[in-house]
């Protein structure tokens, strides 16, 4: 019998301290609800899990990125409703004014009511913001061309009206005379009677005026081949226009018997571009991924919805004519505001969807970080009352193995 070394009781306090040290990382489990707590709890376990955290916690905000986006597209779309609208009544006054049952008071009301309404266009567009960025005037440290077909033009001086009676352009040397200084020939034409036959399409202006309208010029096939396709000098698919032959009538055959049917290349044709300058395309990304990949990032682009930039800046409707040919203006700042509001709602539908698969991987990649970190009550209670009776018995053990050594009290006595 020795009393320097009891070993049983070395034995039952080893093996209770294992019991209590696993009892109190069961207890640190159990509180925290995290079964990594610590890296030598899991280090590898731990890696996984952080790594997971950093996209789980970049998907989450990602989904409110897009979420901000699509207010920011809501507030355009929303303000760019309210100029569709301001179009559709300056369309309708267009038409009125074009008839002739109107008075000059009557169209001087008509015209005041254009302006004020082109006037709130330019407003919408100045004021219209989202977090202090304004989304419809464009970016002011770009600028860019709005391209419209021009309207009421003065004729040269040499066939402009002397006295009461305008010159009719009847010749091929007038017409060329009449292109070559930029201006627009009149597709509602004066028929009046050519000095030659062959050039009964050159017979442009109006009796009794001195100016001349083209609203829109068409290709061979009649079809209308817009400002900025002509501008550019090739089609929005990139199809080239220098050899394109243009037409002011959809008739679009050369040498047709038809009195608004001029033929006129590209040079001529561009002459006939009003291209005015403004503020350029408004471009911003939303970020919309937890990696700084680029195809995270969904771009939104708004070009400048002022009245100079939809080309209704100045519209006149003050005469028949000028109101007439304000219904083509029209019609095309309604378009480019459709247009604008189409890849508007594009781009929203898109940023729906993305949230829609943001929030999805969020959710099941935040699953297979729970797995990895979080504790499993029922499983670590168990291992908790496992740990807590074996404490309790190896506390027994200690004591049994403590009173072991009190036997040698006997040899002494």
């Amino acid at each position: 019998m020795v009393v320097q070394h009891n070993m049983q009781a070395a034995n039952a306090n080893r093996m209770l301290n294992v019991t209590t040290s696993a009892q109190s990382k069961s207890t640190e489990k159990l509180s925290s609800g995290y079964k990594i707590n610590r890296a030598a709890d899991d280090a590898a376990g731990l890696t996984i899990s952080e790594k997971m955290r950093k996209q789980i916690k970049g998907l989450d905000r990602a989904s409110t990125n897009a979420q901000d986006g699509v207010s920011a597209v809501q507030t355009a779309e929303g303000a760019l409703t309210e100029v569709h609208s301001m179009l559709q009544r300056m369309n309708e006054l267009a038409v009125q004014s074009a008839n002739g049952t109107n008075s000059s008071t009557d169209r001087k009301a008509i015209q005041d009511e254009v302006d004020q309404l082109a006037t709130e266009i330019d407003r919408v567009s100045e004021t219209t913001k989202f977090n202090e960025t304004y989304l419809l005037k464009g970016d002011s440290k770009t600028s860019t061309k709005a391209n419209f077909m021009k309207s009421d033009y003065t004729l040269p001086a040499e066939l402009a009206s002397e006295g009461s009676t305008t010159k009719d352009i009847t010749t091929s040397e007038q017409l060329k005379k009449a292109l070559e200084a930029g201006k627009k020939v009149y597709t509602d034409v004066y028929s009046a009677t050519p000095a030659d036959n062959k050039q009964s399409a050159t017979t442009l202006a109006k009796k009794g005026k001195d100016y001349a309208y083209v609203t829109k010029l068409y290709d061979e096939k009649g079809n209308v081949v817009s400002a900025d396709e002509i501008a550019n000098g090739k089609k929005a698919d990139g199809t080239d226009l220098s050899k394109a032959k243009f037409y002011t009538s959809d008739a679009g055959v050369k040498g047709q018997a038809n009195n608004s049917n001029i033929e006129l290349d590209l040079t001529k044709a561009q002459g006939f571009i009003d291209g005015k300058d403004v503020n350029g395309t408004l471009s911003f990304n939303l970020h919309v991924g937890a990696d700084s990949d680029t195809n995270n990032k969904i771009s939104v682009n708004i070009d400048s919805m002022s009245a100079t930039g939809i080309g209704v800046k100045d519209l006149k409707v003050n005469t028949e004519d000028d109101a007439t040919a304000a219904i083509d203006r029209i019609s095309e700042a309604i378009s480019k505001v459709s247009s604008q509001r189409s890849s508007l709602g594009a781009v929203q539908n898109r940023l729906e969807h993305t949230i829609n698969n943001l929030d999805n991987v969020s959710e099941n990649t935040t699953s297979a970080e729970s797995r990895i970190r979080d504790t499993d009550m029922a499983k670590e209670m168990v291992n908790y009352s496992k740990n807590n009776i074996l404490a309790q018995a190896g506390q027994s053990m200690l004591a049994q193995a403590n009173q072991s050594n009190q036997g040698v009290l006997s040899l002494l006595q």
